[in-house]
This record gives structure tokens, sequence and C-alpha cells, in this order.
């Protein structure tokens, strides 16, 4: 065996000594800029934001459509108590499938049409610009002028249940309300009181400078609905029987002339950002013509009839496109439905009291 040369020992371990000591100088200046900056701050460095640039006209660069309110996580929603989990998960159930429990042949009761709450609050209610309920729980209760009181969330559900589902309310006290108002808690629930987060409810549409016009809507709807809804507007039925695929937009199956969406403004808001299927808020595919003309449309065609005498007790805070009369203004219910709105919100404008403006 070949023994090591002592020069050669010596001169690697004066290479690790000089290794070693690099090393340990290394850490200490580490340390010593780290300590540096921990007590003076660390520098600021410069980005630069980029935008998407796109050619598309369609695609809206505005500050309503950046940033919006999204719900919690369903990760979120593991932390809560069992009990809570499953309270949530059946409201959201309900809400996403109403017709399967609360429908003609519902498995629960038979107290509405076949429509599910999420055919107008879409994704169950979570989608931005999609009807969506996230500032229900953070709002409620409030004085509405539509029935002139102050209304809480049982109100709130019960209103949709009578008027977009043309049924019955259900019993406050009901496991199927309490777990609806649960799921609305939840998704609320991280909303400050009196707030509403960008992307909440319907998008308002700039108006037009003439009336909505049904007869071009119906060309509208024919080219870019009639595939999924029908060309009777009497949707399709799913499968089970229970409840529809495609919902009915208008006939004995649809929402009832005291329906939110009755009011042509909000149902053209609601169409430009959300359909035909495949819409979203990024990438609308109605121009905001088609979308007040389809709306008209829809809302010209027969549908259930609900009665609305006790609606709005205070007529001067009626909306400019509520369809039924006696008015505070001099126009008819049929420019009211119709439009142009223009000059009604101007009468309204100047005629403006107090008590209107509250």
């Amino acid at each position: 065996m070949a023994q090591q040369n002592p020069s050669d020992l010596y001169k690697w371990l004066i290479l690790s000594i000089s290794i070693l000591k690099g090393v340990i100088i290394g850490v200490i200046m580490m340390v010593f800029v780290l300590t540096y900056y921990v007590i003076t701050g660390f520098p600021k460095v410069e980005t630069e934001e980029i935008i998407a640039e796109t050619t598309d006209p369609t695609v809206m660069l505005d500050s309503n459509f950046v940033d919006l309110w999204t719900a919690p996580s369903d990760r979120r929603l593991g932390r809560l108590d069992k009990k809570d989990q499953e309270l949530i998960k059946y409201g959201k159930e309900l809400i996403a499938h109403t017709a399967d429990y609360l429908g003609p042949n519902g498995t629960v009761m038979s107290i509405s049409n076949g429509l599910n709450c999420q055919n107008c609050h879409l994704q169950g209610g979570t989608q931005p610009w999609g009807n969506n309920y996230f500032a229900v729980q953070s709002n409620y209760p409030k004085l509405r002028a539509r029935s002139g009181m102050v209304e809480d969330q049982v109100k709130r559900v019960n209103d949709c249940l009578e008027r977009s589902l043309n049924g019955r309310g259900l019993e406050p006290d009901s496991h199927e309300m309490q777990a609806m108002l649960a799921y609305l808690k939840w998704l609320g629930s991280d909303v400050p009181p009196k707030q509403t987060p960008k992307g909440t409810g319907i998008f308002k549409l700039k108006g037009l400078n003439r009336p909505t016009d049904p007869i071009a809507g119906e060309l509208v709807y024919q080219q870019k609905c009639s595939s999924c809804h029908q060309p009777d507007g009497e949707g399709v039925m799913g499968p089970n029987g229970r409840s529809f695929t495609y919902p009915p937009l208008w006939g004995k199956n649809s929402y009832n002339n005291g329906a939110g969406l009755f009011r042509i403004s909000n149902f053209a808001g609601w169409v430009k950002l959300n359909m035909p299927l495949g819409t979203t808020y990024e990438h609308p595919q109605l121009t905001d013509e088609e979308a007040w003309d389809v709306a008209a449309y829809v809302n010209s065609r027969p549908r259930p009839e609900k009665d609305t005498s006790n609606d709005w007790p205070d007529i001067t805070a009626k909306p400019f496109d509520h369809p039924f009369g006696p008015y505070a203004d001099p126009f008819t219910e049929e420019q009211h439905k119709y439009g142009p709105y223009k000059p009604i919100k101007e009468w309204k404008e100047k005629n403006k009291t107090p008590e209107t403006s509250k």
C-alpha cells in the first residue's frame, strides 16, 4: 500500500482551511447584510404591469369587470362544524336543483313551477354579474320600495319562490328555508355590513336612444337562443322529469309578471353578460342592442300573472321600466315597459323630492 507524501498532506490541509475560512466569511457577510435590511427595510423592486391587449371589440376593458368578488372556497367550508357544513351544502343543493326538491314532482314538497333558483342566480348564486347572492347577508334586513316594508332574508327567499318560480313560500322555520339562509350567509360571510361588492347582482346596461324592439328581439332569439330554450320558448325538460335542462322563458312554467326579470332593464343586463350558453362577462356575445331587444321580445310573450297591485305603495319610487301603473309621471305603461326610457329618467330627476331621493 503506497504511503501519502507528507508535503501533499500539508497542501491539502492548507487548502481545506482556506476553503473553510472563505465559507465562514461568506456566512458572516450574509448574516450582516440580512440584518441590515431587516433593520432598514428591503429595497423595492420596480415591476412593470403587463396589460393584455385584445383586438376583440366585445371584450370590455372596464373597471366593472376587474377584481370582482368571488365566493368563499370549499376548503374554508371544511373548517366549519360538520352540522353547519351539511346545512350549507343542502342549501346550495336546493338553490341549484330546486325543482328536484320543491317542484311539481319534488321529493320534499310541491310548491314551485319546475325552475331552479340557479336558472336566474347562475352557478348557485356565485357567478359575478350573474344575479349572485353576495350582498344578501350584508344588506338584509332592509327597507324595499317594492313592498314598502323592511324585509328580511326569509322574505327575500320567498319572494323568489312566489315570483320567479311562480309558487308558494316556505315556512320560516322549515329545514329547507334554514338551509337556504345558511347558504346565503356563507356566501356573504366576508362582506362588510351594508356593503355591496363589485360584480354583485345584475349589470346596469347602458340604455338605448330608442324604444326596445320586440320584433328585432325575436330575430335575435331565433338565431341565438332558440336552440336551447326552443322556438316556442318553453325549454327542455330534463331526463328525470322533475327539472328543466334548459328553462322555459315564457309560458305556464316560466317566471310570472311580478318577477325581477320581467323588468326589461334587468333581463337585458342579465342576458348581455351571461347568454347565450358559454358567455362570460369577459367575453359577451350579444351587442347592447341585441340584449335590449331580446329582453323586450321575451318579456312580450305570455306568462303567468301575479297580483302586483300591492307592489310599490309609493308610486314615486317605481323604477323607470316598471310596466304597471299608476305612475307619478305622465308616461304610459307602454313606454315604461319598452322605452324610450331616457325621457322618463329625466322627468324623475327633474321632479325628484327629498322623499323620492331617499
